[in-house]
């Protein structure tokens, strides 16, 4: 596809953002931005969520993980539901009753300042490198397929892409990004469905053809109980996945602030349930996809695997203009439904949680402290983009930068669980050195079991992060108080 089409492509995409901005943005104050003044319809909250959670990443490497995982990622998908029905029965009605913008800010009524600092602390860098990482590889394929071609550097398209997500996030933020995500996450779906149907059409397949295909491919296998020192054992993943959806919604700041805007906390439940049961469908579309385009490349000779698979086939090969339009509009979609929530929930936390900007009386000044913290994160995305490029440039060491940002949930898994599950009080002061120790742990323990047994925790390293955390909690307890 022409580099000079792919561009008014994106342009047009963004003005359609930056209109729906400009029509959600009219007020900018802080309840707006923060909450969306809580009259959020729920049922547009269930739908863009599925956006926020579908990174760049996962819309470019669930298809190409069939290849050599199979379908073992729905082990994972299976765990999601029982976290999401935890976060419903347990979570959301703690949040609605404190009545909170940030969720950290139950860290602070239930153990103390500096517990609170920490756990707003760890989603900040969390939040920060994560993000980063997925913006870092939808720039790399949007810098092959577009920008190389007409000589922009990609610290260019860098800025280029993190200014577009300010330029229609800054006014009215959550508001602007429940309308957003709804948009997008459709555009991503629409991605997903078509490309398979033009694999369908191009490999002569009928419905019933198609739903063979891909049930007697030997791709299609989704259990696995055989060896549990693999990362793929069933229950290491099902568990995995369902702490998995507990911090990284449930316990992410970025997430649980679209849930915090619907109206009361039974709609908020409502969207969570069928937010659940459409995830479900859609992880089950994306593997169904990878089938076939691998199907689809062994009958074209086309040698590309992981990652490459479905940006290669869709772009380069010759299923048409379409696949090529859906599928730059889908991993656009997919990556800004997630950076543009990111960067307003970072904006949020520590407007809220660092800074205390509710301190100030006048709101004037409340709101100009938060236009402030919006840019400096614009920025802040910007360099990290550019440090994992320029700086680091080795894709393992950047991986396990990404990786490492998954260790910092830990820390919060062990927080809230302490705080939810006992009524123990902790010394405040050492919490910091526990939620840094942790991490460190959990690796060292991940790398020696790998190397004197060959066991692999996989995701499950989640678990037995917070369960480090929980344990060090334990031992810098003071008495037991009354929650």
């Amino acid at each position: 596809m022409n580099p000079i089409y792919i561009i008014f492509l994106i342009l047009a995409y963004f003005c359609v953002l930056i209109l729906i901005s400009f029509l959600t943005g009219k007020n900018q104050s802080n309840e707006t931005f923060f909450k969306a003044n809580k009259q959020s319809p729920w049922y547009l909250v269930a739908f863009g969520m599925i956006g926020a959670s579908l990174s760049g990443v996962t819309f470019i490497s669930v298809p190409g993980w069939v290849e050599a995982s199979k379908f073992s990622y729905l082990q994972m998908v299976f765990g999601y539901v029982l976290g999401y029905f935890i976060i419903g029965i347990v979570l959301l009605p703690l949040y609605y009753r404190l009545n909170l913008t940030s969720i950290y800010t139950y860290l602070d009524t239930r153990f103390g300042r500096l517990s609170y600092k920490t756990g707003a602390s760890f989603f900040l860098l969390s939040r920060i490198i994560g993000s980063s990482f997925r913006l870092f590889l939808v720039a790399n394929v949007l810098q092959l397929l577009v920008f190389d071609a007409l000589g922009v550097p990609f610290w260019l398209t860098v800025v280029m892409t993190v200014a577009l997500i300010w330029l229609y996030t800054f006014r009215s933020g959550i508001k602007t990004i429940i309308i957003t995500d709804t948009l997008q996450t459709f555009f991503m779906l629409c991605a997903v469905v078509i490309s398979i149907i033009l694999i369908a059409q191009s490999l002569n397949l009928n419905f019933t053809e198609l739903y063979h295909t891909i049930k007697d491919s030997p791709q299609s296998q989704v259990f696995f109980f055989d060896d549990i020192s693999q990362g793929n054992y069933f229950w290491k993943q099902f568990f995995a996945g369902a702490f998995i959806a507990i911090v990284m919604t449930g316990l992410d700041q970025d997430m649980m602030q679209k849930n915090l805007t619907c109206k009361s906390l039974k709609d908020a439940q409502k969207n969570m349930f069928w937010f659940t049961i459409v995830l479900v469908f859609v992880n089950i579309l994306f593997l169904a996809l990878g089938v076939l385009l691998l199907k689809y490349a062994a009958i074209q000779g086309i040698d590309v695997h992981g990652d490459q698979l479905f940006p290669t086939l869709a772009t380069a090969s010759n299923l048409g203009v379409y696949a090529a339009v859906f599928f730059i509009l889908g991993l656009i979609a997919a990556a800004y439904s997630s950076a543009d929530s990111a960067l307003t929930a970072l904006t949020t936390s520590f407007s809220i949680d660092i800074l205390n900007v509710e301190k100030y009386a006048d709101e004037a000044t409340q709101i100009a402290v938060r236009k402030k913290v919006h840019i400096a994160f614009s920025v802040v995305l910007i360099l990290t983009i550019i440090t994992f490029k320029y700086v680091i440039n080795d894709p393992s060491v950047i991986s396990s930068i990404f990786k490492f940002a998954g260790y910092t949930y830990g820390p919060l898994l062990g927080l809230y669980a302490l705080g939810l599950l006992t009524n123990i009080k902790v010394k405040d002061k050492f919490v910091p050195a526990i939620a840094i120790i942790s991490p460190l742990v959990s690796i060292f323990l991940n790398y020696a079991m790998l190397k004197w047994i060959q066991f692999d925790f996989g995701f499950f390293i989640l678990i037995v992060n917070g369960l480090i955390t929980f344990i060090g909690l334990l031992i810098i307890k003071t008495k037991k108080v009354k929650i």
